[in-house]
């Protein structure tokens, strides 16, 4: 059934409610992204409760010389999409709707974090993300809130936000969705050419290498902790052929350098080598951070452990992208 179309918030208020609502935030221009985000909150809304899909360019997070006015606006499209993906109501309302005075004299700060990587390129954007987010959860009223970790800064932010202020709703992250070549699916991919588009997996490419790189270094550092701590346990394992392997995986574990240190440089190589292609892609930042708070881990060695992000931001032509992967230390293999 084709979802209802809602532009202000006094219809959405009259909606008659049963049952969880669960509400997927987007700025339109829906792919298969924003489609698992609705699906997800299908099955958690279940069959009584309902999905309310928001539409909103929000003018707030837009920069000087950012992309506000070539920002896709596909309304029919997205309701097809939102329809097929199972939305019941989709809320699209104009600036004046949202803004009712104007831009809002109180704003949602985003604190320190909101300062760091996405923040530092784009000051501002984080204020503008949390006020309009705080609005539309407020003219929502969700049971529970969905977001894609693609914007994985945005989602921590959100998260905090929410905590920090009290709003008892559930905000639940979704993985990101890619496309077959690895590229992470962003509104803003239309915006590349083929040749573009050619250099710009190196984003997902750089992740990739950093994601195996660390993969093999958990795997090493298991194995090292095999190596045999007394004279009988070596003459044992020696008869079973398996001393030298252990000695060989504790060396190389020993020799490599500190996990988030190897895990950056392994990505970090394929977007130097991107930085040659024509188009050349122009790095803004490669960073493996706390997803807590978004500071860089250090370059701690093997004793790190616990979750991180790599993260990734980089322009190809007049387009700007990110991506990024999570990562768990001290356990075998990557999370993928």
């Amino acid at each position: 059934m084709t979802p209802t179309l809602l532009r202000t918030a006094a219809e959405l208020h009259a909606r008659p409610r049963s049952g969880r609502r669960a509400v997927v935030m987007t700025m339109g221009a829906l792919h298969e992204g924003h489609a698992t985000l609705i699906r997800t909150a299908r099955d958690l809304a279940g069959p009584d409760g309902e999905v309310v899909v928001t539409v909103f360019v929000n003018p707030l997070q837009f920069g000087r010389g950012e992309d506000l006015d070539r920002y896709p606006r596909t309304l029919d499209a997205d309701l097809k999409i939102a329809e097929e993906a199972g939305a019941d109501a989709v809320f699209a309302p104009a600036v004046d709707e949202v803004y009712p005075g104007g831009e809002p004299q109180v704003r949602v700060s985003a604190g320190p974090m909101g300062e760091r990587l996405e923040g530092a390129s784009r000051p501002g954007h984080f204020d503008g993300v949390l006020t309009v987010v705080a609005k539309l959860l407020h003219l929502t009223r969700p049971d529970v809130a969905l977001y894609g970790q693609k914007d994985a800064q945005q989602l921590a932010l959100i998260r905090r936000m929410v905590r920090d202020l009290n709003f008892g709703i559930e905000i639940v992250g979704v993985p990101t969705v890619r496309e077959d070549d690895g590229l992470a699916l962003s509104s803003r991919n239309r915006y590349l050419s083929a040749k573009e588009r050619r250099t710009a997996l190196a984003l997902s490419a750089a992740l990739f290498a950093g994601r195996d790189r660390h993969a093999a270094q958990e795997a090493l550092r298991a194995r090292a902790r095999e190596v045999p701590a007394t004279h009988a346990r070596a003459e044992a394992l020696s008869a079973l052929g398996e001393s030298r392997a252990a000695a060989d995986a504790h060396a190389v574990a020993q020799a490599v350098p500190g996990a988030a240190a190897a895990v950056r440089e392994a990505a970090r190589l394929v977007l130097d080598d991107a930085a040659r292609l024509d188009p050349p892609l122009e790095l803004d930042y490669l960073a493996l951070v706390d997803p807590s708070d978004f500071t860089e881990i250090g370059d701690r060695g093997d004793d790190f452990t616990g979750e991180a992000v790599l993260a990734v931001a980089a322009r190809v032509g007049t387009t700007r992208l990110i991506d990024n992967l999570p990562l768990t230390f001290g356990t075998l293999g990557a999370a993928l």
